[in-house]
C-alpha cells in the first residue's frame, strides 16, 4: 500500500507545486468493499472546494492515463480540517504555540496521550504544556516516540 501512496505522491507533486498547495497526507484504505485514495491538501489560508476539485480532476487524469491501481477505487481530495494531522518535522515547527493532541508509542511519565499547548519543537523533541485541573505540567516528548499527532480544537 505504501507503494501506491508513494506513486500518487510523485504524481501529485507537480500539480500541487503549480497550484502552490501542500500535500498534508495520503491514505489508501479499504473500507467495507470499497477502496479509497484520499489526498489531504492545504495552504496557509486554507483550501476551498474549487481547489480540491481541480487537484482531483488533474490527478484523476494522470491516474487514468497510467492506470497504476489494479482495482476500482474512489479518489477524494480535501482539506485536512481543523484537526490537521502533524507528521513531518516542519508540521510541528508550524504548530508551535498552538493546541495539539499527541499520542506516543510508549508511556512518558506514565502517560501515552497529551493534549496541550506545543511550546517548543527543536527537531529532536517537543515540549507540551498540559493543564491538569489547575496546574500546568510540561512534558518533553522525543520526536521518535510520537505515534500520532494533530492540531486540537477546543469548543
Amino acid at each position: 500500500m505504501s507503494k501506491v501512496t508513494d506513486m500518487v505522491e510523485e504524481l501529485a507533486a507537480p500539480i500541487l507545486k503549480e497550484m502552490q498547495l501542500e500535500l498534508v497526507d495520503i491514505e489508501y484504505v479499504k473500507e467495507g468493499k470499497n477502496w479509497f485514495l484520499r489526498l489531504f491538501i492545504d495552504k496557509d489560508d486554507g483550501v476551498d472546494i474549487e481547489e480540491c476539485g481541480i487537484v482531483s480532476e488533474k490527478l484523476g487524469e494522470k491516474l487514468d492515463e497510467l492506470d497504476p491501481i489494479p482495482h476500482n477505487y474512489f479518489l477524494e481530495v480535501s482539506s485536512p480540517g481543523a484537526e490537521r494531522p502533524l507528521k513531518k518535522a516542519e508540521d510541528f515547527t508550524k504548530a508551535v504555540g498552538k493546541l495539539v493532541n499527541v499520542k506516543t508509542y510508549e508511556p512518558i511519565d506514565g502517560e501515552k496521550e497529551f493534549e496541550g499547548k506545543l511550546v517548543e519543537f527543536n527537531g529532536e523533541a517537543l515540549k507540551i504544556d498540559v493543564t491538569i485541573k489547575t496546574r500546568t505540567k510540561t512534558f518533553e516528548i522525543p520526536f521518535e516516540k510520537v505515534a500520532k499527532a494533530r492540531l486540537a480544537v477546543v469548543f
